[in-house]
């Protein structure tokens, strides 16, 4: 695995903030943020994603709030960056 740093929450104190990296093998995001709340948690499981799709959180699993300024970080397809996410027109 080759992790490349892409971003870390702006104006951060020296420990404890919200990062992002791109594991350049796979594609994958790896992210440090801040753990979601219990309520957060509630909600997210009673909106639920699909139909029959358990909403229970695996012990593997977690539930995180990344700040919506850390946006910028993630990267997008070359076809969104190039025309301005308007699918080219």
């Amino acid at each position: 695995m080759t992790l490349k740093f892409l971003g870390i929450y702006p104006n951060t104190p020296d420990d404890g903030s919200p990062t992002i990296w791109l594991d350049e093998a796979t594609g994958d995001l790896v992210i440090q943020s801040w753990k979601a709340d219990e309520a957060t948690v509630r909600e997210a499981q009673e909106v639920g994603s699909i139909p029959g799709h358990s909403t229970d959180i695996p012990d593997h699993e977690g539930v995180f709030r990344l700040p919506a300024n850390m946006i910028q970080f993630i990267p997008r397809p070359d076809s969104e960056v190039n025309d301005g996410g308007n699918g080219g027109s």
